[in-house]
């Protein structure tokens, strides 16, 4: 297959670095994506007919893979290997040798079973990293248990908080908000762990629990229950520590968020709402008085907001040093300059579609050497014989 070439000026900073990927879904996938992205060369290993389940996942398109395949599996090769097999698991271990990074989420015993646990693949390469993604990591009484996104949002807690206090718990936003996360957080061991790599000449695994990634973004969650025992509800668009700080209606039927999160900040919003005396230090001046009167608050902010549009209530907040921002739909996110100037979606070629196709662009940003979509995700086992080429010298690539 036919695939641009990338020249060294933008070859990307972790040119040169080889990367396996035997994973599924998106957890440890996602992180082998983001180092593609910065210009890793990835090959993804997939199961020989069937390939990553990924494929098939999502909206489908007529190549025949689906939208979240294209889009998250950018940038990699992919080849066939049937790992349950002697000839597969005797190929990847070449291949292994020749890798500087293996990323895989099979429930823990799994790839040992195949006689490709950690000791076999470190044996046949030392200086391999790598990235272990499971629901509940390779050690704990739950190791064995198959987890998903969904299972980590519950279990990381963060499930329990999502929703209005008198309703049941909802979806924080995404079911795949843990898989994302935990690839970000693998992104991040791996590059710890080649850092590692550089002082000692070792490699090492890098372990991650689904559940992990969830539980270690809820601010004072676990501190304030062991200081104080309290457990936080849910709370609907509010939050702790902060009012009003919450999701509040336009009169154009929309929705803006205000975020207060000091009571200098409290005062500049009544100000803009033309309302100075709500931050007296005997009104709502301070944080403790304001959570006190928690609904009122709320209700004060939502009565403006709701008397008038939403770009007008944006505008007025601006013009106040508010931090305020629109509730957006996907399709104004399309729609807004700031997007399309920051670059925020980036549009590539599809050549089996006959047409772009819309994909969020990488992040971070990085002056000098950005990430780069050079292509989507490929047809199943197209790169076969250039990565055997390249990596262990057999043949010639196409």
């Amino acid at each position: 297959m036919d695939r641009p070439q990338p020249s060294p000026a933008d070859a990307g900073p972790l040119a040169g670095l080889r990367v396996l990927d035997i994973a599924t879904f998106i957890a440890a996938p996602y992180c082998a994506t983001v180092l593609a992205e910065f210009g890793a060369d990835v090959v993804k290993v997939e199961m020989p007919g069937s390939g990553d389940p990924t494929r098939k996942f999502g909206s489908m398109t007529e190549c025949g893979d689906s939208l979240v395949w294209l889009s998250e599996a950018r940038n990699k090769r992919s080849i066939e290997l049937d790992l349950r097999t002697a000839e597969g698991a005797a190929t990847l271990k070449r291949l292994v040798a020749a890798a500087d990074v293996l990323c895989e989420n099979f429930q823990p015993g799994t790839l040992e079973s195949w006689g490709l646990g950690w000791e076999a693949l470190s044996a046949v390469n030392p200086r391999l990293v790598m990235l272990r993604v499971s629901g509940y990591g390779q050690t704990g009484p739950y190791r064995g248990r198959p987890g998903f996104g969904r299972i980590a949002n519950a279990f990381g807690g963060i499930s329990f908080l999502a929703g209005d206090p008198d309703r049941p718990p909802v979806t924080p936003g995404s079911a795949t908000l843990a898989d994302y996360l935990s690839g970000l957080y693998g992104a991040l061991g791996v590059m710890m762990a080649l850092r590692e790599r550089d002082r000692s000449g070792r490699g090492q695994v890098v372990d991650i629990g689904l559940y992990e990634t969830v539980f270690r973004i809820l601010d004072e969650l676990a501190p304030a229950y062991a200081r104080f025992g309290r457990i936080r509800q849910r709370m609907g668009a509010g939050t702790v520590n902060a009012v009003p700080h919450s999701h509040y209606p336009t009169g154009d039927g929309r929705w803006v968020a205000i975020a207060c999160t000091s009571d200098k900040i409290f005062a500049r919003l009544c100000e803009v709402m033309g309302r100075p005396e709500l931050a007296a230090p005997d009104r709502f001046g301070t944080i403790a008085a304001r959570e006190a009167a928690r609904g009122e608050v709320d209700g004060i902010v939502a009565d403006w907001t709701r008397a008038r549009p939403r770009d007008a209530v944006l505008a007025a907040c601006e013009r106040g040093q508010v931090p305020c921002g629109p509730v957006y739909g996907i399709d104004e996110i399309f729609d807004d300059p700031h997007y399309a100037a920051r670059g925020n979606i980036a549009r590539v070629m599809e050549p089996r579609l006959g047409q772009e196709v819309a994909v969020p662009a990488p992040v971070p940003r990085l002056t000098a050497t950005p990430g780069r979509l050079r292509w989507l995700g490929p047809p199943l086992g197209v790169h076969r014989d250039e990565v055997l080429a390249e990596w262990l010298g057999e043949g010639k690539p196409e």
